[in-house]
């Protein structure tokens, strides 16, 4: 009996069983892989070829990323003395991450941080060895999910790779996406051209990567050439990048987005998601005015990744919401506080038709919600349903480009509120900056109580 139960498992039903299990991944059916697998939970532990059956699985990035971490760590606990089946452990790790949020902090769980050093430790040893390359592969994709505390590490794992194998084109692409998410645009676009240069066929994702980082980097002729070699339909335009008539989208804006971090700063920071004028695939105009200070707002240029992070419902629409990765320009807008009433809904912000240039009422009673993050996350909600509530009494901030001076903006604000008796609105930092310091004291009175 007991010779029975540690009878290993023959190759042709570990071959069936990840079959099975991926195909059920596949579907969509979790519980069902979650079954099959299990023979393979049990025998992974004295038998490598299960382990690495197991890993595969994890691999496909089907299975939930609290499952997949936990065969990972199972597997790291019964091989850790493995270089290999460790190495494949690593390269299958992203696998164990959400990897749509582009700008969450590293991970806390010590395996990540496990592999890395452990791995790197045996670097020396296998250099020149059959095996060297799966270590690399694996320790690559480890040190630059764990963040820029390990980025030497990955980076010369990525530099290694290609000095062994300078003609394989997945090398140079995932050098460049390492380059990418940490601000590197211009060394990014060298890596992901020699990627393309390397391979046959027009690969999208060498495409998308390429187009990101010339944008990132203001190559904006590359950029171009890269988009409209896809289909967009782009010209150069503004800011000397690519323009095109793209429908808003959102972003979720980072106060330290995962391009501009360094190791003592190594997370998000605050976040705020907001609307965006896509300009291009890959950035566009800031066009809410935010209720955080991200060190970025209404008006500035954010460079976002191409891989949305999730679908935010508004009636029967589906508006994509991008990761944030870095801020191109920063266009100096000026910000007012304010306070005030308004009979309808919206009544206030459409007062904005009557100022100036690209200055805007924007009222945050109204446009901003905090949602719990799982509601964020899921595609049914109907993020319409949090505009629609009526509002009396609003408060918010105007913002104005820094051409347009303070007394001829509150001159034009003043004047839009006359055509609409229905609107009383109070901004006593715009009443100070234009010089109108008796209007001040009233503002901010009249300001104190709405708000408060």
């Amino acid at each position: 009996m007991f010779r029975f139960l540690n009878k290993a498992l023959s190759d042709e039903r570990i071959e069936a069983i990840e079959k099975a299990a991926l195909e059920a991944v596949a579907a969509g059916n979790v519980d069902t892989a979650r079954e099959e697998l299990e023979p393979l939970v049990r025998a992974q532990r004295r038998q490598a070829e299960a382990a690495c059956s197991l890993v595969r699985v994890v691999g496909s990035y089907g299975l939930p990323i609290e499952y997949a971490l936990e065969l990972l760590v199972a597997v790291e606990r019964a091989h850790g003395d493995d270089t290999e089946l460790l190495s494949l452990v690593a390269a299958a790790s992203e696998a164990a991450r959400d990897i749509d949020f582009l700008n969450a902090a590293p991970p806390e769980h010590p395996l990540f941080l496990k592999l890395v050093d452990g791995l790197a430790a045996r670097l020396t040893d296998s250099r020149g060895s059959e095996r060297e390359r799966t270590l690399l592969a694996g320790l690559a994709t480890a040190a630059r999910i764990v963040g820029r505390q390990r980025d030497s590490i990955a980076e010369q794992a990525y530099l290694r790779l290609i000095e062994l194998e300078p003609g394989k084109s997945s090398h140079h692409y995932n050098y460049g996406l390492f380059l990418k998410t940490r601000g590197r645009f211009d060394e990014g676009v060298a890596a992901n051209q020699e990627a393309i240069r390397l391979t046959k066929d027009k690969v999208e994702s060498y495409q998308w990567n390429l187009g990101i980082c010339a944008t990132g980097a203001g190559q904006g002729e590359i950029a171009l050439a890269v988009w409209k070699g896809i289909g967009n339909i782009v010209e150069m335009g503004r800011f000397d990048l690519p323009d095109g008539g793209y429908p808003q989208c959102k972003v979720r804006l980072a106060e330290r987005p995962l391009a501009e971090r360094d190791a003592a700063s190594d997370d998000p920071g605050f976040e705020e998601t907001i609307w965006i004028q896509r300009l291009s695939p890959c950035h566009g105009i800031v066009r809410s005015v935010l209720v955080q200070d991200l060190g970025v707002d209404y008006g500035d240029v954010v460079l976002i990744d191409g891989a949305p992070i999730t679908y935010h419902r508004y009636g029967d629409d589906e508006v994509p919401v991008f990761p944030h990765l870095a801020t191109l320009c920063r266009q100096g807008y000026r910000f007012y506080d304010f306070a005030g009433t308004q009979n309808e809904s919206g009544q206030l912000e459409s007062l904005s038709r009557g100022l100036p240039a690209d200055a805007i009422i924007y009222s945050h009673t109204e446009n901003f919600e905090e949602i719990c993050a799982s509601c964020w996350r899921d595609p049914n909600v109907d993020h319409e349903q949090h505009e629609v509530e009526r509002r009396n009494v609003v408060t918010g901030r105007i913002a104005a480009p820094p051409s347009i001076d303070a007394r001829q903006l509150l001159a034009d604000l003043d004047r839009a509120l006359g055509e609409d008796p229905g609107c009383r609105l109070y901004a006593p930092s715009l009443s100070i900056v234009a010089g109108e310091t008796d209007r001040a004291s009233v503002d901010q009175r009249r300001f104190d109580m709405l708000s408060g």
